[in-house]
């Protein structure tokens, strides 16, 4: 039987995707993010073990929450698509039930291995690391060519989406690259929103308690100043950007 290895369950979340939501952490990350605040979620062989009939169970209690409030399920990590066959079963199963799946992902993953799973999907929160290939490799260890090809086939396939980015000041706030964001996201027609996570270092304490070294340390949170001006610049290019309150 299949079984997916989860990291951590937040059964009422407000922030990933719309309404009340279900979320679930899914254990392993390819990515190595600088300013990761689950930095304990990178490892593929941790975590708890699940059934879909086993999470489906404990979806069920919150259903009348997601229901009222628009929510639903939401796939998350780590990085979802490193286990997409198990999510690709546990969205159909959500879809039997009549509840909304939304998936959560930094896109560095391969068509084929996702779009069975998007046939299951309704929203996809898209994370766009950095638009610049060369400064996305330096933030996350990996380029931004799968993530960018991953947004335009969510377009051909007209599945809604949510581009988010974190606003690291120094390292994501360049008005060049912020302007390569807008034009980008401009030529999608299936964007429903951008939004800018402002940085924090909540997750100093857990690289620095695992032994790691956080190399972003000194780096300040943006204030609402620089927020306000690089969702403008991004808005210049006729995209709305609604930011939330917290980076991943």
């Amino acid at each position: 039987m299949l079984k997916g290895r989860v990291h951590s369950i937040e059964t009422f979340g407000t922030v990933d995707g719309p309404g009340i939501r279900y979320i679930i952490f899914f254990q392993g990350c390819p990515l190595r993010c600088k300013y990761c605040h689950n930095r304990d979620t990178w490892k593929t062989n941790c975590g708890k073990e699940y059934t879909v009939d086993e999470l489906a169970q404990d979806i069920m209690k919150y259903q009348t929450y997601m229901q009222f409030s628009g929510g639903g399920v939401t796939a998350s990590g780590g990085e979802a698509t490193l286990q997409a066959e198990f999510v690709t079963e546990l969205f159909a199963k959500c879809k039997e039930l009549g509840i909304h799946t939304c998936l959560d992902t930094a896109g560095f993953v391969d068509i084929e291995k996702v779009d069975k799973l998007l046939d299951y999907t309704d929203l996809v929160l898209l994370d766009i690391k950095h638009i610049d290939n060369e400064k996305c490799k330096q933030l996350t260890g990996v380029g931004n060519e799968k993530a960018l090809k991953l947004a335009k086939h969510l377009d051909e396939r007209n599945i809604p989406v949510w581009i988010r980015q974190v606003l690291v000041p120094g390292i994501t706030d360049d008005q060049k690259d912020l302007e390569k964001l807008g034009q980008f996201v401009s030529t999608l027609n299936n964007v429903d929103r951008v939004e800018f996570l402002p940085y924090h270092g909540m997750g100093i304490h857990k690289w620095e308690n695992m032994g790691f070294e956080y190399e972003l340390k000194d780096v300040q949170e943006p204030t609402p100043e620089e927020i306000k001006r690089a969702s403008d610049i991004v808005e210049s290019f006729g995209v709305e950007v609604h930011n939330n309150k917290a980076a991943k």
